[in-house]
Formats: structure tokens, sequence, C-alpha cells
């Protein structure tokens, strides 16, 4: 029986290197709601332990019931009805079904809501798990970040109305933004949201590329001041996924073809709006996507896993030359090239996912009243901003990363597996295709640059690899700090180079290479934490097995020191090279680029 949990020592490795006890405070306060529902914790103990069972159960789901029906669902895909309805392959249906029997639903909502009240720490987790078993099923399963923002910025009375639904009936929904005209450049949004006479809001126009339009809860951008143009215009709405909505057409895609994607027409469809007017863009929906941007990371995450596996079974196993390909240097180094890049993404996203969930619990804890000492609010207002500036660098920094490197992974699994790879006798042509979508949706990789590079060029890169270099390296790893720091002190001369350029393109030109520096640095810092550090979490990982010298968790640490020395003496001369060319001035991308491209050409 598979789990992919539980087969995974690098999550399992994490889950127990971080201290989640001071987590599970935060998300559950005195633990008094143990006292009204029969699944809240009773305390950080007990909170952590169901933590650790549900990603077990999860991983025991993703192992034995999805991943089997994995490609048959790729295979069916989804069928659009006359009526403007959708069905799913019938393989994902059992697996959302199973989904919500298991009451895994309502991951992230209060216990209130019928809700498990996890941390988006474990969510990821989970996603991660998910996402190897099919990427797919995590496009449906990884949207409650829809739920979320009901819960952050409705009234009580549609939270009232919708939340419950999520963990009793196992609901889905949708994040209904973008348009044939608004995809990158959500201020275009036409959608019109509008008042009937009756005072009642209303939704009328054409959305696109909506993954799982067919929800029972949209979540809707729109137009809500028709005499203003741009963000300041939008509103978001929550509507029922009811017979004034209609699916007009389901996109014909490379992968995840498990997943719906939908073209929508909205017939007047009554609505409810979610917060204030005209902040619908700039705080709400923010906020939603970036808990997706995380989302699709994790999903690169179980991509990039599943993709390696194959990979790496198939070297072992495939003889060429009297032996495994596996002895091959060429092979060898694909893979330890796929191993450590897995590694360095998974890293990045969980540290992203720390920064978030403190991020979320302090500015929920500072604005709850609950806190009236003036000295003790002022603080942890300002650790709640320290949190919040990290968390919204590292957010496009670990979305770029991830799904830049599924895609990689995934190339790089079909050149192991060569023809074999190419053929669907093997899930790597799968694994590639569902791959491709990462980098684009939720953001380009484009655009998570963008917003990344404005953190390393801010002084929060800065900042943040100075308290990383603040921790108590032992002696042994002091050659590996060094480069560190050395490489930190070029990072910083290419960032003040950047900053004399006028305006802010030279910064977007050479934007990829700052946020490659200040990634390589910031992971390596972490890896070599990870190598050193004692568990926060006891328990039998932790402990050796029978006949066994080292536990899981020792083996894991040992593991990590040898990847961070690689990746760190790997990348000081990729450092050093960006910088040469980030400072030398280079323009040429935007001065020389008719005369490189050339004229449009004719399309026949």
């Amino acid at each position: 029986m598979a789990n992919f949990y539980t087969d995974n020592d690098d999550i399992r490795f994490l889950f127990r290197y971080y201290q989640l006890n001071k987590l599970a405070d935060l998300m559950e306060g005195d633990y008094s709601d143990s006292e009204k529902f029969n699944w809240a914790p009773e305390n950080a103990a007990d909170a952590v332990d169901n933590y650790d069972r549900l990603l077990e159960t999860i991983g025991q789901i993703a192992g034995d019931f999805v991943a089997p029906r994995s490609e048959q669902i790729d295979v069916d895909g989804n069928t659009l009805h006359e009526d403007g309805t959708v069905s799913y392959a019938p393989g994902m249906k059992e697996c959302i079904d199973r989904m919500a029997e298991a009451k895994l639903m309502a991951f992230t909502l209060p216990h209130r809501f019928g809700g498990l009240n996890c941390p988006n720490f474990i969510y990821t987790m989970s996603n991660d798990v998910v996402s190897r078993a099919d990427a797919s099923l995590m496009n449906i399963y990884g949207l409650q970040g829809i739920a979320e923002t009901i819960n952050a910025f409705a009234n009580e009375e549609i939270k009232q109305q919708y939340l419950p639904i999520f963990s009793e009936q196992g609901a889905t929904g949708a994040m209904v933004l973008t348009e044939p005209d608004a995809g990158s450049d959500l201020q275009a949004v036409k959608l019109r949201a509008y008042q009937d006479s009756n005072g009642q809001w209303r939704l009328h126009g054409v959305k696109r590329f909506i993954t799982n339009g067919c929800g029972e809860v949209l979540l809707v951008l729109a137009r809500s001041e028709p005499d203003r143009a741009g963000g300041m215009g939008l509103s978001l709405f929550v509507c029922d996924n009811g017979p004034t909505v209609k699916v007009r057409r389901l996109e014909n895609k490379l992968g995840i073809h498990g997943s719906p994607t939908c073209e929508m027409y909205f017939d007047h469809t009554p609505c409810q709006l979610v917060g204030e007017r005209k902040r619908g863009l700039a705080k709400y929906v923010m906020s939603l996507m970036n808990g997706a941007r995380v989302g699709i990371a994790s999903q690169s995450l179980g991509i990039g896993e599943a993709a390696f596996r194959v990979a790496r079974d198939y070297a072992a196993s495939r003889e060429q030359f009297g032996m495994p390909i596996e002895k091959l240097p060429s092979v060898r180094d694909l893979l330890v090239d796929m191993k450590v890049m897995l590694e360095v993404a998974r890293t990045l996203t969980m540290e992203t996912c720390w920064m978030v969930d403190f991020s979320n619990g302090l500015e929920i804890k500072t604005e709850s009243g609950e806190v009236t000492d003036k000295e003790q609010l002022k603080q942890l207002k300002k650790e709640f901003k320290h949190y919040r500036r990290l968390a919204d660098m590292l957010t496009p920094m670990s979305k770029y990363y991830a799904s830049e490197m599924c895609s990689k992974v995934s190339y790089e699994s079909m050149s192991v597996l060569g023809g074999s790879g190419y053929m669907k006798d093997y899930p790597v042509e799968r694994h590639m295709r569902d791959a491709r979508i990462t980098s684009i949706y939720e953001g380009t990789t484009q655009l998570q640059i963008v917003a990344a590079v404005r953190g390393v060029c801010s002084g929060t890169a800065e900042n943040f690899l100075a308290e990383l270099e603040a921790f108590d390296y032992p002696a042994e790893v002091k050659d590996l700090v060094d480069i560190l720091v050395a490489d930190r002190e070029q990072l910083l001369k290419a960032v003040a180079y950047t900053k004399e350029q006028p305006g802010t393109e030279y910064m977007d030109l050479h934007g990829r290479k700052l946020v490659d520096i200040a990634i390589n640095l910031i992971v390596g810092h972490l890896f070599l934490q990870q190598s050193v550090a004692k568990p926060a979490l006891e328990d039998k990982f932790c402990q050796p097995g029978k006949g066994e010298e080292l536990s899981a968790y020792e083996r894991q640490r040992q593991h990590k020191a040898i990847v961070a020395s690689r990746f760190i003496k790997r990348n000081s001369p990729i450092n050093a090279a960006n910088v040469v060319e980030i400072t030398s001035g280079d323009r040429s991308t935007m001065s020389d680029y008719d005369a490189i491209v050339g004229p449009v050409p004719e399309v026949n």
C-alpha cells in the first residue's frame, strides 16, 4: 500500500524541523475550541499530532486511491453538456468524493464552520502530496483559498451561508478573475456588477480560463463602478453556480486534463458583495492570489517529485552497455541536479509558508482587540510587518522557482527515459504536459520575478540574509558560510548598481539574475541550518529503528549537509557571473530589440 507522505523523507523531515508547536499556538489561541468541537486539539502537542495524522491520511488516499486513477482521468477529461453544466471525469469525481468523505475539503477553515483549522504550512504539504498523485486534482482540492477569502473578508451572514457547505458537503469553488481581454492585467476586467431596482447585486458578462468554473461557490471580480477605470472600479462578489451561470466552452488543453478550464457567461446572476466596494483587486484578490501562488508552488513540488521518482527508478533498472544507466556520469548528473532542484524548491516554499502563516496569524491577533497592552500590541505589529515583508518577497520567489523547477525536472526525467519517456507507456509525458502550466497561471514567471525583485532591491532580502547569517553555525560549516557572506556582498554591489539606474526598466531587465542570486543565498543558509538542527518534534522518525544506527531524521540531516555543500559551491561562480552581467550596464535587449528580433512576420 502506497502512502505518499510516509514515503517522502524530505517532507517528513521538514515537518519535524520546524517548530510547529508555535504555529499551533498561533492558530488555536487558548485551545478553548476543544471544549466545543470534539475534533479541535486540546494543546500544541495534540495539534501537531493531528497535523501528522492528517498528512498520513492524505498520503494514503493519494497513493492508494488517486494515483491509480490519474492516467484514466487524463484520458477521459471533462464533459460539457448542452445546458452549460460540466461533468468531471468519473475517476476525478470519485477522488473529490473520497476527499470530502475524509472531511478534507475545509482544511484551513476555523472549527466553528466545521473546518480543521490547519495552517497553510500543513495545507501546502498536503498539496505537495496530492499533486504527486494527480496535479489536476490539486487544482480542485487546492482551491480552498476561496473559503479562506470568504472567511477573511465577508460579513458573518455570508460566512454562515457558504462556509459550512465546504465541510459538510465537500463543496468546491472557483476564482473567477480573468477575461478574454484581462489575463495578467486584472485592472482591465470588464464583467459588469450592478444593483437592480431592489438593491440586489447582479453580474453580467464573460469570464475565461477559469479553473473549476463548474464549482459550487464562485468568487467573482467585477466592475462595480462603471465610471472608474482600473483597479479602483473593481469589487469582489460571491455567488452560487446556479441556472444563470453557463459554461460556454471547455478549453482544449495541453495538460491537467482532469481539471476543467472554463469560459463562463453570467446572465444577470444574483450575487453578494464581499467586503467593501472598490477594494476587490487591491486587497481581496491580491490576498487570494498570493495564497494561490503558494498553492501552485506546492503543485509544482508534487509534479517534480513524481517525475523524479520515475526517472530514478528507470535509471536503476534500465541496463545498457552491460550496466544500469545510473552508472553513467551524464545520467547521474541529471538525477543529482533534479533532486537538488526539487529540494531547493521545497525548502523555499515551506519557508515561505512559515512566513505567510505568522504574517496572517499576527495580523488577526493585532486586529482582534484581544491584546490591550500598548507595548505588547506595538511589538506584535512590528513582528507582523516583519513577517509580511518576507512573505511578500518569498511568495513570488517560491512560485517562480518551483514552477520552473518542475518543468525542468519533468523535461530531464524524459531525457533519462529516452524514447520510452516520450511514449504514453510511462507517466513522464503527462508530468511534462502538466508541469508547463505552473509557470503560466496565477501569474507568469516573468510577473513573479517583477514582484520578487522589488523585495531584493528594497532591502528585504539584505535584512533577511543578515538574520540568516546571525545563526550560530558550527565550525565545520564555516567555509560554506564564508562563501555565502562573500556572495551576499556581491549581491549588494549588484543591487546598488541597479538602483543607480533611472526608472525601473533596468531592474526589470536584470530582475531574474538578481532574484536567482537571492534565492541561492537564502536557500544555501536554510540548507546549512537544516543540516545542523536538532528536531523540534521527537517521534519515531527521529529514533533509530531496529538494527539501525541512525534515525531517518539524522540520515536526512546528513543528506542536507551534502546537498548544502554542492549547492553553495556550485552556485557561487554562477552568482559571480550574474553580478558581472548585472553591473555591465548592458541594455541591448531594449536598445537593439528591433534589430535582433526583426519585423513582425506575416501570419497566413
